[in-house]
């Protein structure tokens, strides 16, 4: 049975947007997972990637936003067996489906799910997957959209990796702009140090920078990148060897503090970031001031939940942002 043509229509657009987006492959990812719930009426849309035996989440939209860098063993999921086995699979009540990760499945809330690898240069490196709370959500129409949407996918992979699968991982898990770890390892590493059973103390930053948004507005977005990579140098030169610190989009970074020295660990580590952030920066025979926000949260003094634990960072964060206050001028003075 042959897609309805609004929905053929729906697939070219979207082709076109990742051919536009070029070698920008953390935007075609984000892209692809958000429209592939409207396209397939989906509640959660996710993009794994085969790593190291585990199908990791490295984009994901609707249900499954919380769960992104999600771990699944290859042997022991849906995910997995596709990739292994290179074709389209579909599960249509989770609950009855031996292939699952059951636990992962009732973990997000879904009951059925369309899974289409992912196939880079001859090696099927991943997969797109749709998934809903409803069973036997799909039918032969949804699987022909996605496995068309799946090639774009895979050939804009491809091709944004320039033919290597090493530089894939790499893309798929850093921030173009400054080379700083993405949200989607970030959230990869948080959970496994939560996971993990010999877990230590661990210690959570969400960084809002203060003033960009001026400064795009006067100067212009140039202007802006080039202090955003400062802000991203000088965070991770103040931060530790064992700390990860990721831009998690715009002008929100994340730092994961492991391990947290007892006492004061945090506040230390606060202190010792401000203090870098706030020198001087010239650029361009201007000088810029910067600043940040910072809200923290500490594991498992605050919550041993992973979004309990990001929640209550940002809410501190957000309190401290209350406080700042522009100037008339917020970041430029003359050098």
């Amino acid at each position: 049975m042959l897609p309805p043509p609004e929905k053929l229509l729906e697939v070219i657009n979207l082709q076109t947007e990742i051919a536009q987006l070029g070698l920008d492959l953390g935007g075609v990812m984000a892209l692809v997972a958000q429209r592939t719930l409207a396209l397939l009426s989906a509640e959660g849309a996710a993009i794994e990637l085969a790593e190291d035996g585990d199908m990791v989440y490295r984009a994901c939209a609707g249900i499954t936003a919380p769960h992104l860098g999600l771990r699944l063993k290859i042997a022991q999921s849906l995910s997995g067996l596709a990739v292994t086995g290179g074709k389209t699979l579909v599960c249509d009540d989770a609950e009855t489906d031996a292939r699952v990760d059951i636990a992962a499945c009732r973990k997000i809330g879904l009951r059925s799910m369309l899974v289409v690898p992912l196939n880079h240069k001859g090696t099927i490196i991943g997969v797109l997957k749709a998934v809903s709370v409803q069973p036997h959500k799909f039918s032969e129409i949804e699987i022909g959209l996605l496995q068309l949407l799946s090639e774009q996918v895979a050939a804009a992979m491809f091709f944004a990796t320039k033919y290597d699968i090493d530089d894939l991982f790499y893309k798929a898990t850093h921030d173009d702009l400054t080379g700083l770890t993405n949200r989607s390892l970030f959230m990869d590493r948080l959970r496994a140090l939560l996971s993990s059973r010999q877990a230590q103390t661990i210690g959570i930053l969400m960084i809002d920078m203060d003033g960009l948004k001026q400064v795009n507005d006067s100067f212009g977005h140039r202007i802006g990148d080039a202090i955003i990579r400062e802000f991203s140098n000088r965070l991770g030169t103040s931060s530790r060897i064992s700390d990860t610190v990721s831009r998690l989009g715009g002008d929100e970074f994340g730092v994961i503090l492991h391990p947290v020295d007892s006492g004061d660990g945090i506040a230390a580590a606060v202190a010792r970031i401000n203090s870098a952030i706030e020198a001087p920066f010239s650029f361009e025979n201007r000088g810029y001031a910067l600043s940040a926000s910072i809200g923290s949260a500490q594991f498992p003094d605050d919550s041993g939940d992973i979004n309990a634990l990001l929640e209550i960072a940002d809410q501190r964060m957000y309190q401290a942002k209350r406080r700042y206050r522009p100037q008339p001028n917020p970041t430029a003075v003359t050098a």
